[in-house]
């Protein structure tokens, strides 16, 4: 093997300027679309909503983890987490967060630069009740983002709420945690990559110029950033 590790040409279809819908919204939902369909078809876009969200902490020092993109509207994509975790400390500390969609598979990605505004409750509420019933235990269970002993200890917390809230087959047999919530970005910028051979990638960005949701085409200008 060459040092450096092996190169993949990237044979995507790539994207141009009058190939792309006139909003953020429209474009990131066909492409989400795009993706779902692809894992149903052939199974090589696995998790199509898998969101890397991007923060930073008090020291300045920069933070990544993935989670799933639960929410996408006009008013931009959002996620759930542990009010009390490391991404939500440092979302609150700065307002400020980037994410980011990969499908490697299709050659495409998505950025989101923005701010970080709460999920409201009713929503949150809302979705909590769609979850499986050991994922809603699940919330109960982990202190997200603090140290634990052992997984033993996670389990035994697990097994303590389990028996807290049975199953009853009911989409509120597991009460919603004080401290579970979500985040949604307000965005700013809106970036659309699509590989290309060579290198020569496509880099078009949504850019906000005016007031308006994700949806709405006079609040964005679109330009070509270079590869």
């Amino acid at each position: 093997m060459k040092e450096g590790g092996v190169r993949s040409e990237y044979a995507g279809e790539g994207l141009s300027e009058d190939g792309v819908a006139p909003t953020p919204l429209r474009q990131v939902r066909a492409w989400v679309a795009d993706a779902q369909a692809r894992q149903a078809e052939r199974g090589d876009v696995v998790e199509p909503t898998a969101l890397s969200v991007a923060t930073v902490d008090s020291d300045g020092h920069a933070n990544i983890r993935t989670v799933l993109m639960r929410f996408l509207d006009e008013r931009g994509p959002g996620f759930v987490t542990d009010l009390g975790s490391a991404k939500s400390r440092e979302i609150v500390a700065t307002g400020s967060v980037a994410a980011s969609l990969t499908w490697p598979a299709m050659y495409r990605a998505v950025r989101f630069r923005g701010r970080a505004v709460p999920v409201g409750r009713d929503e949150i509420a809302a979705y909590f009740a769609t979850r499986p019933w050991g994922s809603r235990i699940s919330a109960w269970a982990s202190d997200q983002s603090q140290p634990v002993a052992d997984r033993a200890t996670l389990v035994a917390a697990y097994e303590r709420y389990a028996a807290l809230y049975p199953d009853t087959g009911s989409p509120d047999d597991v009460p919603v945690p004080d401290g579970w919530g979500g985040w949604r970005i307000a965005c700013d910028e809106v970036e659309l990559w699509a590989g290309r051979r060579d290198r020569l990638h496509d880099r078009l960005v949504f850019t906000r110029v005016a007031d308006g949701d994700l949806d709405t085409a006079g609040a964005w200008t679109l330009h070509r950033r270079q590869p």
